[in-house]
């Protein structure tokens, strides 16, 4: 039986269109999309159990795959089957998380996972562009609880105008690359990067984005409508007892406000505040704990939650004492370890971050082979963050997506100052020591400082700070250099980077609905202030990079030759270029442009073997022309001439025969010249009789007169 196929289509306004798809695929699962741009086809489908879980979260899983049939390739190395999603594929399924996880109802503890699959590639299309927008119309799609339908887009700048989803040809050109989440109404989630972009240039550019969400949107409305919208499905949620509600929030409200508005760290409010839950608990039967602990833990932290947001909103007090603009202490220190060729310790409250800068050749670069994409990156950035940062003690497992996505967003906010003509490859490393507050922000100040004690001429320096939000009704209060505590317990996590001219980077999470243009607009404004404050912190230890790298960091020095000599300076397996690199102490690499010729990078700690092999290069390459004069020196004395050595190039020989000595018949080479003697020779080329090269002394010599 055919199956009934419903179809929707959003019109992008410049030709382009998005074709949304179900009834055909997957229809086993609780909903399922194709949504086709283009050639690029993803297919996402949705399944949550029936089944409640027993974890205390919501246990959401998105995943995002780009297969490589989809591009009529084969996956890289020696299995041929994709395996452990890619870094860019985590960052995708970290963009489509954080805008769907807040809308789920709160007491929604059903495994649910989304899954989204590149099926078809299209090399106009980016597909991450597309990911949120179909996780959001599978749901739509299914009787699964969620608030209303999201979609997000990418938004560019190109030559001042923006434009929405675009190929990577047209992303390459833009100064402004920014991810927005959205639903009809409000922002909900905005990460990207920009050319030191002023606050009101963001504001516009996620404005924009917004308009093309509110389409996307009402298209899925549409088609859920066309389908038969499910009716959403019944789930057992949270067992509630107003009365023990009342009781816990009167008993514990108050003591958290207290131990709230005392000036402690982070450790002695934690304890004050788990002092007394286990007060709370006490109070209770173990018969009615075995019942009720989960209802008494939760309305525990409702009571606590409430009492630290009153006491900003009331009286402007934050939990360590600061007002909602202020930025703990700071303080910096560079080159503080002696072995990375450059290095920065960053400390602001109870956050820390130590990072490291190290610098090699184009063989030390990031290569990246995706479905979507083959790329090299010659900066990249790493983010550890190990448990005893938070004063923990569990396994790792690998990196985690939250490393993978900070340390990628710290890697963007960077590399808008870098040199372009910077002949290195940089990785910089971030371990994070301790961590009560945006360790990703510190990441960002203390690999500013890392690579300007590296040498590596940075445009500007650069900080980072995040900022936060607590709402209730009409009032608001906007956080400069927000606590652990306050990004869990407030409404919004809005980090942003940047130099004293403008942004580069930002990542922005939404955990309400409706927020105002004019809040996000102060809480950019407040930012920038911070970031200013930052910097002149910053500066403290370090205002510009310094001069060179380090005497024991590499230099490098980038030649140019003729791919015909590339051959040459390899040798026959490799043997000129082994014994070249060993003899100096440097390493060598070759690559070849795309007009053929060799680009040759020489690494090394000595000045003195670089020149080396420097030399070698020019004599392995130098190509003497016909009509110059050169100087050469003498290297030995044959009866019939002379061998010299071009001194420009040494290694490169020519005979000067007797006869081209001078004008007059000569018995002897010897009576001419010596060994060691340093002469000027003019070069004549191939010489067709002999058919080897010619050069003369004589020839610069005037020739005598006939008598």
């Amino acid at each position: 039986m055919i199956p009934k196929v419903f179809t929707e289509t959003i019109d992008l306004g410049d030709g382009r269109e998005i074709t949304l798809e179900t009834g055909k695929l997957a229809k086993q699962a609780h909903g399922s999309v194709v949504v086709t741009m283009g050639k690029a086809v993803l297919l996402c489908t949705v399944v949550s159990s029936h089944e409640k879980s027993s974890m205390p979260f919501f246990p959401l899983t998105v995943d995002y795959r780009e297969k490589f049939s989809a591009a009529g390739r084969f996956p890289g190395g020696y299995i041929k089957r994709e395996g452990r999603p890619s870094n860019e594929e985590i960052l995708t399924m970290r963009l489509v998380d954080r805008v769907l996880r807040p809308l789920f109802p709160s007491d929604y503890k059903f495994e649910t996972q989304v899954m989204i699959q590149l099926m078809s590639h299209d090399e106009d299309v980016m597909p991450d562009a597309l990911a949120g927008l179909a996780a959001s119309a599978a749901i739509q799609l299914s009787d699964i609880p969620f608030e209303y339908p999201i979609s997000e887009v990418r938004v560019v700048r190109v030559d001042g105008e923006f434009i929405v989803n675009p190929g990577r040809d047209l992303l390459a050109k833009a100064d402004m690359d920014l991810m927005v989440g959205a639903s009809e109404d409000s922002i909900a989630m905005v990460e990207g990067d920009m050319n030191e972009a002023s606050e009101e240039e963001m504001m516009e550019a996620i404005k924009f984005a917004h308009e093309v969400i509110k389409i996307q949107c009402a298209a899925q409305r549409r088609l859920a409508e066309a389908v038969g919208k499910k009716p959403t499905r019944e789930y057992e949620g949270e067992t509630n007892e107003e009365a023990l509600e009342k009781e816990i929030f009167e008993t514990a409200y108050q003591k958290c406000y207290d131990i709230a508005k005392k000036d402690t760290h982070k450790e002695e409010r934690t304890t004050a505040f788990a002092a007394v839950k286990e007060e709370i608990l006490a109070g209770f039967s173990e018969e009615e704990l075995e019942e009720k602990q989960e209802m008494i833990s939760r309305y525990f932290n409702e009571a606590h939650k409430k009492a630290v947001r009153d006491l900003i909103l009331k009286e402007n007090i934050r939990l360590d004492g600061r007002q909602t603009t202020d930025i703990r202490n700071i303080w910096c220190e560079v080159d503080n370890l002696p072995s990375p060729h450059g290095s920065a310790l960053f400390t602001r409250g109870e956050t820390q971050a130590m990072a490291t800068a190290t610098l090699g050749t184009s063989r030390e670069a990031n290569r990246i082979d995706l479905a979507t994409l083959q790329d090299e990156e010659n900066f990249y950035l790493h983010y550890n963050f190990p448990p005893f940062s938070t004063g923990e003690a569990y396994p790792i497992r690998g990196t985690s997506r939250r490393e993978i996505g900070h340390g990628h967003l710290a890697q963007r906010g960077l590399k808008k100052v870098l040199p372009e003509d910077s002949p290195y490859t940089v990785r910089v490393v971030s371990e994070v020591l301790e961590s009560n507050g945006s360790s990703s922000m510190a990441t960002v100040c203390a690999g500013s400082m890392a690579l300007m004690d590296a040498g590596i001429q940075l445009k500007k320096p650069v900080s980072g700070i995040a900022m936060g939000l607590i709402t209730e009704g009409e009032e608001y209060a906007v956080l400069s250099d927000i606590l652990g505590d306050e990004d869990a317990l407030g409404d919004m996590d809005f980090k942003v980077t940047g130099t004293k001219d403008g942004i580069t980077a930002c990542q922005m999470d939404i955990k309400v609905k409706g927020l105002s243009y004019e809040i996000m607009g102060k809480a950019l404004s407040q930012a920038r202030d911070g970031r200013l404050h930052i910097l002149d912190q910053m500066a403290k230890a370090i205002t510009e990079p310094r001069e060179t790298v380090k005497a024991h960091a590499p230099k490098i020095v980038t030649k140019t030759i003729p791919g015909d000599y590339i051959g040459s300076l390899i040798g026959p397996g490799g043997k000129t270029i082994q014994e070249l690199q060993e003899r100096t102490e440097t390493e060598i690499v070759i690559n070849e442009n795309d007009e053929g010729d060799g680009i040759v990078e020489i690494l090394g700690t000595s000045q003195e073997g670089i020149d080396k092999v420097l030399e070698k290069i020019k004599a392995i390459t130098f190509k003497p022309q016909k009509g110059s004069i050169y100087e050469v020196k003498v290297i030995k004395i044959l009866d019939f001439g002379a061998v010299v050595e071009y001194m420009e190039a040494p290694g490169n020989e020519v005979l000067l025969h007797i006869s081209e000595l001078q004008w007059k018949r000569t018995e002897n080479v010897s009576d001419v010249l010596s060994l060691g003697d340093i002469i000027d020779v003019k070069y004549f080329g191939f010489d067709a009789r002999t058919k080897k090269e010619k050069v003369s002394l004589k020839a610069l010599q005037p020739k005598p007169e006939r008598k």
